[in-house]
């Protein structure tokens, strides 16, 4: 069992309540408020067409250069909710670095995404994300979206997650109990589960023993973890030390491990992704370039290890400030004891379904999705020009107390019959996106979080810091927990 440093603990929290951001430079909170509560002068994104019976969508600049990030990122979705129930479901949002238009509630997530006359293409991303994963799948749109879709479908079938199950398990059960730290309110949950999100991708995407290489491996952390937070960055210029810079910086290291990799592999026999990935094609004999694998990887280990860091991070939040549904999610898992999981074993944990999809609600780990306008067009009645960046709220359609009882408690039996609350709209709960571009591994994401659950609950009782404590959220890029998630591990083994 590992142990903790106090020197490096308060190394870690001083730079976290250092580091610059809008959550915790000094005065934010005040700064907020004011402009929360400033009134703007009113802008039209573009005046209709003549005749055309359409609205203008409406909006204001914000403050010079930051526009509206600072409530955006210190608020997320419950500012956005904020500006829904008082402005109506289409916003322009003038300011800098990435003016677009916010497209909020069920039915404009539900436009957006099924995406009927090809309007929307993905392009929205590459302002963002685009330097740093180059033609992922969520980056590619139509037809070579679907081509690539397509191929890559093999891999995350029911016979394909389930040889994938028993990788997760083991590298799981090593990890939550020999490096997790008990009695301890030091430890950290968040940054606990990065590393073992990325060792259980490693495994099965590539194959590759954690304990293999070490000094590699550890690049290759780090390499994420800037290619990651560059999407953060409001300074995108590639200079020293800022955060677009490390990010692209990442992305090289990343391109030199994945094309070795595949060198390595395609004439080699692989039982993990990256592997059959190589030797994978579809019914018309069409396969990947060695470039396509390479980005594809990048971007689909990124993609499964934020989604499972940030769930299972929020779900231990959760099962610790609840504790009947943890002893209710416990008492499941010790019906499965301690043996090798599979999936059929996986799906008996019907609590820890409950709960995950509770968690995914109240804290989505991707709560908006980004679109451009291929050309002229209309949303919901309201005239939208080409070429405007438009972003998506699912994460707001979670908080609706029109589709939801009590939308901020946390109330996990909201999914079971008769309520059913996420069938009240198509896109009531959507936290893996929807429509063609729906997230490719959602299975192989809620398989992953309720193996790594399952094996905390087996070992620990998980509790809060303290009983007052409420997690806080830094919405700058993917959200993270601003203090790093402190959990108590008591040990259920002595």
């Amino acid at each position: 069992m590992s142990t903790i440093s106090t020197p490096h603990h308060l190394l870690d929290q001083a730079k976290r309540r250092l580091r610059p951001t809008v959550s915790n430079i000094p005065g934010m909170g005040v700064l907020e408020s004011w402009l929360l509560n400033h009134e703007w002068k009113q802008l039209t994104l573009a005046e209709p067409p003549p005749s055309s019976g359409l609205k203008p969508v409406i909006g204001d600049p914000g403050l010079p250069l930051v526009g509206h990030l600072i409530e955006l990122f210190r608020g997320g979705p419950d500012y956005v909710l904020r500006l829904y129930q008082n402005h109506g479901p289409l916003i322009y949002f003038h300011g800098s670095p990435a003016p677009a238009v916010l497209a909020i509630g069920p039915d404009a997530t539900e436009a957006i995404y099924t995406n009927r006359n090809k309007d929307f293409s993905q392009r929205g991303w590459e302002l963002l994300i685009g330097p740093f994963f180059e033609r992922g799948l969520s980056l590619l749109e139509f037809d070579e979206h679907r081509s690539h879709r397509r191929i890559m479908q093999q891999e995350f079938t029911r016979a394909r997650l389930s040889d994938y199950v028993a990788h997760i398990d083991r590298v799981a059960t090593r990890v939550v109990a020999e490096d997790w730290v008990v009695d301890d309110a030091r430890f950290l949950l968040h940054p606990a589960m990065k590393p073992l999100g990325l060792d259980i991708a490693l495994v099965v995407f590539m194959g590759r023993e954690t304990g293999a290489d070490h000094k590699r491996i550890a690049k290759v952390h780090r390499a994420f973890a800037a290619t990651t937070g560059a999407g953060e960055a409001i300074l995108r210029f590639s200079a020293p030390p800022f955060k677009w810079w490390r990010g692209l910086r990442g992305r090289k290291v990343l391109e030199e491990y994945f094309a070795a990799a595949v060198r390595e592999r395609r004439g080699v026999d692989g039982a993990d992704m990256l592997g059959s990935l190589c030797h994978a094609e579809d019914e018309d004999g069409n396969r990947f370039t060695d470039t396509d694998i390479v980005n594809h990887m990048i971007f689909l280990m990124m993609a499964a290890v934020d989604a499972v860091t940030l769930t299972v991070t929020a779900m231990g939040y959760r099962l610790a400030a609840h504790p009947e549904w943890q002893e209710r999610a416990r008492d499941e898992s010790a019906r499965l004891g301690d043996g090798p999981l599979d999936i059929e074993a996986l799906d008996k944990l019907e609590t820890l379904d409950l709960v995950m999809n509770e968690t995914l609600r109240l804290d989505t780990p991707l709560p908006f999705s980004l679109r451009q306008t291929i050309r002229d067009t209309d949303l919901l009645g309201h005239y939208l020009p080409g070429g405007v960046n438009v972003m998506t709220w699912p994460s707001v359609n979670h908080r609706l107390p029109e589709l939801w009882t009590d939308p901020k408690d946390f109330d996990p039996d909201r999914f079971i019959e008769p309520r059913s609350e996420h069938k009240r709209h198509r896109y009531a709960f959507a936290p893996w996106g929807g429509g063609a571009h729906k997230c490719i591994g959602m299975g192989l994401g809620q398989l992953e979080v309720k193996t790594v659950m399952h094996r905390v609950l087996r070992r620990y009782r998980l509790e809060l810091p303290h009983p007052n404590y409420r997690a806080r959220w830094d919405y700058g890029g993917v959200p993270v927990p601003t203090d790093g998630m402190p959990i108590v591990l008591r040990s259920l083994r002595r």
